[in-house]
C-alpha cells in the first residue's frame, strides 16, 4: 500500500488525467486489495461513486460539471449531486413541473439496464418516497408532497391534451430521426413509448401514437420487453 502523501499525488494526477476510475485500477494504482485502505484514501481528496453501474466508478468532488439536473456523464458513467441513484430520481422527480414517466427517467438517467431502475422506483413507492400514478396507460412518478404532486398531474394532463392536437402528419425529418432512434441497438427495435420519450427530451416534438403510426408505415414491429419497463 502506497504511504498517505505518494497516495495522495498519484491519486490526483489520475484522476486529473481520466477523470473516473473503477476499484479494480485503484486498487492497481495504490498497491493495495483493501476497499477500505482504497475508501481511506480517497475520503480526504472528497470523492462521488457513479450512480450507475452499481455505483463501481469514482471520481474527484471537484471534477463533475453537473447540469440543470445535478447530473454529470463521462464515457456513459453517470453522477449525481444527490448521490445514489434513489437519490436522484427522487430529485428529479420532485422538481419536475409535469412528474416523471419510467421512460423519461430511463433517458434522462442513461441507465444501461432497465431493471436496475424498476427496483430503484419499485424501492421508492414501498418506501413512501414517490406516488405513482396511471394516467391515460402511463405510469406517472410524483412527489410525495400531495400538493406538489397536483400541480404536477395537471401539468401532465395539460401536455397529454396538448400533445393530442398535434398533426397526424410528421415531417420527413422527424421519420428518419424516429427510425434512427428505433433502430439504434442495432437488433431489437425499441419501444415507440421509449423513442418518443428519447426523442420528446432532444427536443422533437413526437406522440406515441406518431411513432407507432410511422412503425406501421414501415411494417415495422418492437419486441415486447416486459421485464424492461417500469
Amino acid at each position: 500500500m502506497l504511504p498517505p502523501k505518494k497516495s495522495r499525488k498519484v491519486l490526483l494526477k489520475m484522476f486529473r488525467k481520466k477523470n473516473i476510475a473503477n476499484l479494480d485500477e485503484l486498487f492497481h494504482l495504490l498497491d493495495t486489495h483493501s476497499r477500505m485502505s482504497v475508501f481511506r484514501r480517497l475520503k480526504p481528496l472528497g470523492y462521488l461513486s457513479s450512480f450507475t453501474d452499481a455505483g463501481c466508478y469514482y471520481t474527484l468532488q471537484e471534477i463533475p460539471k453537473f447540469d440543470t439536473l445535478g447530473l454529470w456523464f463521462y464515457q456513459d458513467v453517470g453522477f449525481s449531486r444527490a448521490g445514489t441513484l434513489k437519490s436522484t430520481a427522487i430529485d428529479i422527480v420532485h422538481f419536475s413541473e409535469a412528474g416523471k414517466t419510467p421512460a423519461e427517467l430511463l433517458n434522462l438517467l442513461r441507465l444501461k439496464v432497465a431493471n436496475s431502475l424498476h427496483n430503484t422506483l419499485s424501492g421508492l413507492i414501498k418506501g413512501k418516497h414517490l406516488k405513482r400514478y396511471r394516467l391515460q396507460g402511463l405510469a406517472l412518478y410524483t412527489s410525495i408532497d400531495s400538493d406538489i404532486a397536483e400541480k404536477q398531474i395537471a401539468a401532465r394532463r395539460k401536455k397529454i391534451r396538448s400533445r393530442s392536437l398535434f398533426p397526424t402528419i410528421v415531417s420527413i425529418e422527424t421519420t428518419i430521426a424516429v427510425l434512427v432512434e428505433a433502430l439504434r441497438a442495432g437488433k431489437v427495435l425499441t419501444a415507440a413509448s421509449t423513442v418518443a420519450a428519447r426523442l420528446s427530451a432532444q427536443g422533437v416534438v413526437i406522440t406515441v401514437d406518431q411513432v407507432e403510426q410511422i412503425f406501421s408505415q414501415y411494417s415495422l414491429k418492437a419486441e415486447k420487453k416486459t421485464a424492461e419497463q417500469p
